[in-house]
């Protein structure tokens, strides 16, 4: 055990330490000669990041970032959910309608970037409707997939004892898609910050794309550096959250209720 937790730290330091010892020799031996590429060197980058933080331009390009990709994560998750029950629930919905979304799933989001901005101007809500647009498939598509996986002797029962649609949903339906859902949530989570980069480098005047373009333009590439960097690291803490918060615990499993145990639960309700 203590040989596995050590492994688990030095493992990962050996290959950030292999990394970054890889991106000097390339940036900082290599390609000291060359002002573009060496501009992009660790000895430039980190520095670059403090500076940045200093101006307070970082924070304030962090926190709208953030606040867009909730947005758009909460949308997705709203209407993927719904998309998803539905799915599930109908088979000849689900078949009426797979071309359709199949063929809207393959569809790069960035490719409804002018029509989102024809739609909804400059701004924020371009950038969420292509987060949206982005991270709404992985939610319904596996939340129709753990909806189908449930147990139909279960919804038999509740239907039996007279259960409301929301006792249904409460009682089976949610407690059995719960490791379905969470996997479709944390699969949004990257796809979604993934997008939100580009997105900002269109028609919006904030945030950490919008910084990249900036910096850009006023051949500041050590700060462009940077901000990949910050974006590498942030993206790296929310999947880290993502992965410790949206995980089913196995000390305390979730579980759709047992017939014996629903029929007790609908009757004392």
């Amino acid at each position: 055990m203590k040989s596995q937790r050590l492994a688990a730290v030095v493992l990962p330091a050996g290959a950030i330490a292999v990394s970054v010892t890889a991106w000097w020799l390339v940036t900082g031996v290599w390609a000291a000669d060359d002002r573009l590429l060496s501009a992009f060197a660790p000895q430039h980058a980190i520095p670059a990041v403090v500076r940045l933080a200093e101006q307070g331009v970082l924070g304030q390009d962090i926190a709208t970032s953030l606040w867009r990709l909730l947005v758009g994560l909460l949308t997705a998750g709203v209407v993927g959910v719904a998309l998803g029950l539905a799915l599930g629930a109908s088979y000849l919905l689900d078949t009426a309608t797979r071309p359709v979304f199949q063929f809207l799933r393959m569809i790069s989001p960035l490719s409804w970037a002018p029509v989102a901005i024809g739609l909804y101007g400059i701004g924020h809500r371009p950038v969420y409707f292509l987060i949206a647009a982005a991270a709404v498939w992985p939610v319904a598509l596996n939340t129709a997939q753990g909806v189908r996986a449930i147990d139909h002797k279960l919804l038999l029962v509740a239907r039996s004892l007279g259960a409301s649609r929301m006792e249904t949903l409460s009682t089976i339906v949610f407690p059995a898609i719960r490791g379905h859902l969470l996997t479709g949530l944390r699969l949004a989570l990257g796809i979604g910050w993934v997008v939100l980069v580009p997105a900002e480098m269109l028609g919006v005047t904030s945030g950490l794309g919008y910084e990249i373009l900036n910096s850009r333009d006023q051949l500041a590439y050590d700060q462009v550096m940077a901000l990949i960097l910050v974006i590498g690291l942030l993206g790296y803490l929310l999947d880290t959250l993502a992965r410790w918060t949206l995980t089913p615990r196995r000390r305390t499993p979730r579980r759709p209720a047992t017939p014996g145990e629903l029929r007790t639960t609908l009757v004392s309700q």
